[in-house]
C-alpha cells in the first residue's frame, strides 16, 4: 500500500476496509492471543493455588476476580491513551509489564502477593492494552466490515483461552506453576514486541482530518449518558453470567471426580467454539446491527447455560460446554458495535473500553460470585441458576433498548 500517512495526505478510501487494514486486523488478533493469557492462567491453576496456600474454593477463586478488576479498570486508562497517543504505545507498556507480572508471580512467597500482582501487573497494567484499545484501534479501519473485523479482534482473547490452558496445564503438572508463569512471561514478551511493531502506521483518526470516514454515528434511541449506562449494565449482567463455566469449569470438573486436566480441556473446547460463534456472530452483526446480535447471543447463552443443570458426565459436559462456546461468543463484540453506532469515532477508545470494561467486572463479579455461592451451598447448582437470572437481566436491557429504537423508527440494520 502506496498511501502516505503524514497530515492531511491520507485519504480514507486508500486505508478504510483496505488490504492494510486486513493485515493490521491479523497483526491484531495475534497480539491479543497472546496478551489475553493473563484473563486465563489463575482459572487454570486454581486447583493448585488451593492446595499451595491451603485456602478454599472462594478464596481461591480471589485471583481470577482481581484479575478482572485491574483488567477492567487498565481497560479504560488505556482506551483513552488510544485515543490520544494511538495504540503503540499502550501495547509496549502492556507487554513489558505483563511479561514482569508472570516472572514476579514465580517468585512470590504469600498468597496475597500472587493476587495483587495478577490484580496490577498481569491484569491492569499488562493485558488490559491487549483488548479493549485493539478493538477500538480496529473499528477505525474498517466500515462495510466492521462487525467481522471485531469480532476476529475479540477472538483474540479465546484463541488464548484454547491455547494457553494446555499448555499452562501441562507445565504445571510437569514442573510446578511457579515455573509454568516463568514460561508464560518470558514468551509473551518475545512474540508480542515483533508485532507492536508492526502496528506502528497511525489510524485514521490519527493520521488526519482527510482519513476519518465522514459517515456520521446513528441518531441513538435514548440520550447519550442513559444509553451508556444501560450499555455498563447489560455489559455486568451477561457476563456475571458467562462467568459461571468459564471461572469454574476446571474446578466443577475436579469436583464431580472428572478431574483437573478434563476440564481444562472443556474450557479450551469451549473457548474454541466461542471463536467460532464469534466470526460467525460478526457476519451476522453487519446485516442486522450490534443490537440484534445481543439480544441473539444473550438468548443463546441463558439456554446454553440451562443445560449445565441436568447433564454432568463427562461426555455430555463436553458437548454443553461446546454448545456454550457457540452461544456466547458474539456478547461481547456486539456492545463495540453499539458504541460505533452511537457515538463518535473521536470517543471510540474510551466509550468502547469503558462498556468491556463493564463487561470485565461482570466477568470478575461472576467468578467470585460463583465461588462463594458453592461454599456456601457445597456445589455448583446453585451458582448456575444465579448465572441464568442475571442472563435474563441482560435479556430485558436489551430488549428495553430495541423497543426504544423501534419506537424512534430507526432501522435496526443502521449502523455507523
Amino acid at each position: 500500500m502506496s498511501a502516505k500517512v503524514d497530515g492531511d495526505h491520507l485519504e480514507s478510501s486508500e486505508v478504510i476496509d483496505s488490504p492494510y487494514a486486513w493485515w493490521r486486523l491479523l497483526v491484531s488478533l495475534l497480539i491479543a492471543m497472546v496478551g489475553g493469557i493473563g484473563l486465563w492462567s489463575s482459572v487454570v491453576v486454581l486447583p493448585a493455588i488451593e492446595a499451595e496456600f491451603n485456602i478454599d474454593r472462594g478464596d481461591a477463586s480471589l485471583p481470577y476476580t482481581a484479575t478482572m478488576i485491574g483488567f477492567a479498570i487498565g481497560g479504560l486508562f488505556f482506551g483513552r491513551m488510544t485515543d490520544r497517543y494511538g495504540i503503540v504505545r499502550p501495547l509496549l507498556f502492556g507487554a513489558v509489564m505483563l511479561c514482569g507480572g508472570y516472572i514476579a508471580i514465580s517468585q512470590v512467597s504469600a498468597y496475597w502477593q500472587f493476587v495483587a500482582i495478577q490484580a496490577v501487573m498481569v491484569g491492569m497494567l499488562g493485558s488490559a492494552a491487549s483488548f479493549g484499545p485493539l478493538i477500538a484501534d480496529v473499528t477505525h479501519w474498517f466500515l462495510k466490515r466492521r462487525g467481522i473485523a471485531t469480532a476476529v479482534v475479540a477472538s483474540g482473547s479465546y484463541l488464548a483461552g484454547t491455547i494457553w490452558p494446555p499448555i499452562l496445564s501441562y507445565i504445571t503438572e510437569a514442573y510446578g506453576w511457579r515455573e509454568a508463569h516463568l514460561v508464560i512471561g518470558v514468551v509473551s514478551l518475545v512474540i508480542m514486541l515483533p508485532l507492536i511493531m508492526l502496528m506502528r502506521r497511525p489510524t485514521p483518526i490519527h493520521a488526519g482530518p482527510k482519513a476519518v470516514s465522514t459517515r456520521p454515528p446513528v441518531r441513538a434511541p435514548l440520550p447519550a449518558p442513559v444509553l451508556q449506562a444501560l450499555l455498563v449494565f447489560a455489559g455486568i449482567a451477561c457476563c456475571v453470567a458467562m462467568a459461571m463455566p468459564q471461572v469454574h469449569i476446571v474446578a466443577y470438573c475436579g469436583d464431580l471426580g472428572h478431574g483437573a486436566v478434563r476440564g481444562a480441556e472443556m474450557l479450551s473446547l469451549m473457548l474454541a467454539m466461542g471463536i467460532v460463534s464469534r466470526l460467525i456472530s460478526g457476519v451476522i452483526a453487519d446485516r442486522i446491527g450490534g443490537l440484534g446480535t445481543l439480544i441473539l447471543g444473550s438468548t443463546l447463552q441463558c439456554l446454553a447455560l440451562i443445560l449445565y443443570i441436568p447433564f454432568d458426565g463427562l461426555t455430555s459436559l463436553y458437548v454443553v460446554s461446546a454448545l456454550f462456546g457457540l452461544a456466547q461468543g458474539g456478547i461481547v463484540p456486539s456492545y463495540a458495535l453499539i458504541v460505533r453506532e452511537y457515538f463518535p469515532a473521536k470517543e471510540a477508545g474510551a466509550r468502547v473500553s469503558l462498556v468491556l470494561m463493564a463487561t470485565i467486572i461482570g466477568m470478575a463479579l461472576g467468578g467470585w460470585l460463583s465461588g462463594a455461592i458453592y461454599d456456601w451451598t457445597g456445589s455448583y447448582q446453585v451458582a448456575f441458576l444465579n448465572g441464568i437470572a442475571w442472563n435474563m437481566v441482560n435479556f430485558a436491557v436489551a430488549f428495553f433498548l430495541l423497543l426504544h429504537r423501534l419506537k424512534a423508527d430507526i432501522p435496526i440494520s443502521a449502523r455507523g
